[in-house]
């Protein structure tokens, strides 16, 4: 056997129960994402049926909120993406994605905001109508 054979084990033998920080996942690390993922669903579908908050643009900004951690939880948990692996780029992913979440969750909510004052005739305006 030559010294290129006996230095690589299998590919397959690298799979352990711990972090290697080379960007493979555990089950501990799926099960702490899927932990993390199901209470930041839980906790929004709780604000809205149980009308917490009491104001609904209050809970929209709150769940457009655990939106933006559950994408973060997502990418960091499921992609493996960390400043580590493959020299940076997924850390560039993550800046890029981040900026696109951002412009999406404004944008969003610009156009409702928009669409709820411009749309919608103000008791005012049905009054005059009625006349």
């Amino acid at each position: 056997m030559s010294a290129h054979d006996m230095s690589h084990h299998g590919h397959g033998d690298h799979h352990h129960e711990e972090d290697d920080g080379s960007g493979h996942s555990t089950v501990r690390g799926y099960m702490i994402g899927f932990i993390l993922s199901v209470v930041l669903t839980v906790i929004p579908f709780w604000l809205v049926m149980g009308d917490v908050l009491g104001d609904a643009s209050k809970t929209a900004y709150v769940i457009l909120g655990f939106a933006a951690v559950q994408v973060v939880v997502h990418m960091i948990y499921f992609l493996h993406m960390n400043s580590q692996s493959e020299g940076g780029w997924t850390m560039l992913a993550f800046i890029f994605t981040l900026l696109i979440l951002v412009i999406v969750m404004v944008g969003s909510l610009w156009v409702m905001h928009h669409l709820d004052t411009n749309m919608m005739p103000s008791h005012d305006m049905t009054e005059m109508m009625r006349r």
